[in-house]
């Protein structure tokens, strides 16, 4: 029986061995970069990490500042960029991210990402204050309809993200939230990888497999999105701020957000093709360059209205 465990043991260690090579060279696990908790209270990424997406096509990289993206030559004539896993962006190369790809369009400008996965409205709100130290000309927030309900603690609570109270009109800021295995596994990538592949919260009894599926009527948030508006349009400074909506938010968020004296530029995605991946609702770079695309020309338009002023 000894004879048969140690032979078990230096199998499956061997095997464990193999494992971790097929892992880090095939790059079947998607690296994500540390985070920390900064004296705002918001969560950015520890600066100047690196690491490979799913697949080992291409590579990801934290500034200095604690954020993905490429740091600008120049703060001068400076536009932040600021957004959720859209703009954080791990899944394209980095020439796909909208800081490049506005800079391209509009060199007078220089940009900046400040973006990571789960930030709500609110957070983004609170970003650009934490920003306005390299006293930028506009703040680009690029949003969907979940960011804006995901912000409000009546609605729903969500401990790990930055929500605001509208009940006692206060920011209540998120709470980092990692699990202890994960974090314990994160350096040995097949474990991770297992970890991944097959998450424990996914081992339960499905009783309900087969039952057809039930339509859940959507619930009414407007009156919490005109008190949330009428938060931020008292809390923060509204004027340097453009709201870029994702394709297909509705008409009635949108209304909301300008009355509450917000500039905002509406994404378009009719008739341009596939913005998104097949299995992933973010965008691909090709997503990235026509969101691009219509963000300059807004930029533009502003860029000549302010020269104008000037004279």
């Amino acid at each position: 029986m000894a004879k048969f465990l140690f032979k078990f043991l230096i199998f499956l260690a061997a095997g464990f061995v193999l494992g971790e090579i097929v892992v880090r060279v095939w790059h079947l696990t998607s690296e994500v970069p540390k985070r920390f908790l900064d004296a705002s209270k918001i969560q950015r990424y520890i600066p100047k990490q690196q690491g490979y997406w799913k697949g080992g096509n291409h590579n990801w990289a934290t500034n200095e500042l604690g954020w993905t993206g490429t740091m600008p030559g120049s703060y001068e004539n400076l536009v932040t960029i600021i957004g959720d896993s859209f703009i954080e962006n791990f899944m394209n190369p980095a020439d796909c991210h909208q800081d490049l790809l506005l800079k391209a369009r509009v060199p007078e400008m220089n940009f900046v990402e400040a973006a990571r996965s789960g930030v709500s409205f609110i957070e983004a709100m609170e970003i650009a204050n934490s920003m306005d130290s390299l006293k930028p000309q506009l703040h680009l927030i690029y949003v969907n309809p979940t960011d804006f309900t995901e912000s409000v603690r009546e609605i729903q609570v969500h401990s790990d993200i930055t929500q605001v109270d509208l009940t006692n009109q206060k920011v209540v800021a998120g709470i980092m939230k990692s699990a202890r295995l994960k974090t314990m596994l994160y350096n040995a990538k097949f474990a991770y990888y297992l970890f991944q592949r097959f998450p424990l919260t996914d081992i339960k009894l499905n009783v309900n497999a087969h039952a057809p599926a039930k339509t859940v009527p959507q619930p009414d948030h407007s009156r919490y999105m005109k008190l949330l508006m009428q938060f931020v349009k008292e809390k923060y400074n509204v004027e340097n701020k453009i709201i870029v909506f994702h394709p297909k938010v509705p008409d009635e968020l949108k209304a909301e957000v300008q009355a509450a004296g917000f500039k905002t530029i509406s994404l378009d995605s009719e008739n341009q093709g596939e913005w998104t991946f097949v299995y992933d609702r973010h965008w691909t770079c090709y997503g990235h360059k026509q969101a691009a695309d219509q963000v300059s020309l807004h930029l533009q338009k502003w860029l000549s209205s302010k020269q104008l002023a000037s004279y």
